[in-house]
């Protein structure tokens, strides 16, 4: 995995203290993690956004579309979601799709919020609220999910404006999650900010 540092918790190997203290220290590391799927398709380091960069944008795009478009849903356990949907990465890393499979995505993703929340005086709650994201078990983990893809999308955006790379392949998985319409209509919106570039599919299905 490719980020800006080691791990912070690495300072407190030897160290006793708070766990409080400890969690910060490992929710850190999201500061420092860049997003995989940027630098492998080209993004520079220095454009590259971090783990924590994204968790920000889907919580405040989860905030403010929740109560534009969806006020039946949650509202405070769609901030939690989005608040802790990416723990997992902590220790298991931003793992690219296909890299390993599913299976084993979800039991690195899984041990590393055990460990985490572990250290909470409400951990149980914490774990049993990222696992209702992955399972994607509930409306309001469902939205969060279709949000993620939806910030993708809307940062491949930037990229795509900011650089000379061609994002297709994440507009494309943007497009297959997205289910709901008002969230299609904010892609379809997207789509038509894009650069004209001809895409890789495209040149291969004149």
């Amino acid at each position: 995995m490719e980020t800006k540092r080691p791990p912070a918790i690495r300072h407190l190997a030897a160290q006793d203290t708070l766990p409080i203290i400890k969690v910060f220290y490992e929710f850190n590391h999201l500061k420092s993690l860049f997003r995989q799927g940027w630098l492998h398709h080209g993004i520079p380091r220095d454009q590259c956004e971090t783990v924590a960069e994204h968790t920000l944008g889907v919580v405040l795009l989860s905030l403010f579309l929740a109560d534009a478009h969806f006020p039946r849903l949650d509202r405070t356990k769609v901030m939690l979601l989005s608040l802790l949907h990416d723990f997992g990465e902590i220790y298991a890393g931003d793992i690219v799709p296909g890299r390993v499979s599913l299976t084993e995505k979800h039991q690195r993703e899984q041990a590393s919020v055990e460990q985490v929340f572990a250290r909470l005086p409400r951990g149980a709650e914490y774990l049993a609220l990222w696992q209702e994201y992955e399972a994607g078990s509930s409306p309001e983990a469902r939205f969060v999910k279709e949000i993620d893809r939806l910030e993708m999308g809307m940062q491949a955006g930037i990229y795509e404006m900011e650089t000379p790379q061609d994002l297709s392949l994440f507009f494309e998985s943007t497009d297959k999650a997205l289910t709901t319409p008002e969230l299609r209509d904010i892609f379809a919106a997207l789509l038509q900010l894009r650069p004209s570039r001809t895409s890789k599919k495209e040149q291969a299905n004149p």
